[in-house]
């Protein structure tokens, strides 16, 4: 019955989304991914991740989900880190045992450190809610990593969604709309920081050929 009301809502919001996008092609050329999912497998891989995941490649985008985007061999942090450098827009999908994964706080973290543009989703968890314990397998400055990328994503203005009561197309509609918004940010920044240090460049070659 959920997975019948969550297709139809992925319809929904697909139609409401077409015309809003037709002024936002993909980036070209494109890095590995456009858009880096970071999830906790268990909680939101069938649902929240895996139709943002199927959303956005609908809409001709190149999001990343381990699970889609990796194949059996591959090594995880091979895969996973570039992914992260590379992509222009995180997504980072909070849940109630997302502290609980290692590989969820590395990816935030990682995902602060290269300055990327995070939209936080707060499924069934509210941000005070969500800490980092010390369950004995991370070193002191690996939990301070990881306690400061959340508290920076606590701080960041994001989306809340009650899987169970919840609207899915509202959320799915709102939430791509979001990320395409930040996605369009990411590459106007982009563009303007090439821009600036092309002119930086001409005008030392200029200065220096005086």
């Amino acid at each position: 019955m959920q997975r019948s009301m969550i297709s139809k809502s992925l319809a929904s919001s697909t139609q409401i989304l077409r015309p809003l996008i037709r002024g936002i092609p993909p980036s070209n050329p494109k890095p590995p991914c456009d858009i880096f999912i970071n999830h906790r497998g268990v909680d939101t891989k069938r649902t929240i991740a895996g139709l943002l995941y199927q959303h956005l490649s609908g809409l001709g985008y190149d999001p990343f989900l381990d699970s889609k985007s990796m194949k059996p061999g591959d090594k995880l942090f091979e895969k996973i880190d570039p992914a992260i450098k590379n992509c222009r827009v995180g997504v980072a999908v909070f849940s109630p045992r997302y502290c609980e994964s290692y590989f969820c706080l590395h990816e935030l973290s990682l995902m602060m450190e290269c300055k990327k543009k995070v939209v936080p989703m707060f499924c069934d968890v509210k941000p005070s809610e969500l800490r980092v314990k010390d369950n004995g397998n991370c070193s002191p400055k690996q939990l301070e990593r990881f306690h400061r990328s959340v508290e920076e994503a606590k701080n960041i203005v994001g989306l809340t969604f009650d899987t169970s009561n919840g609207d899915w197309s509202e959320f799915l509609t709102n939430a791509t709309e979001t990320i395409l918004r930040n996605l369009v940010e990411a590459e106007e920044d982009e563009k303007y920081f090439k821009h600036n240090i092309t002119n930086y460049y001409e005008a030392n070659l200029a200065e220096n050929s005086n």
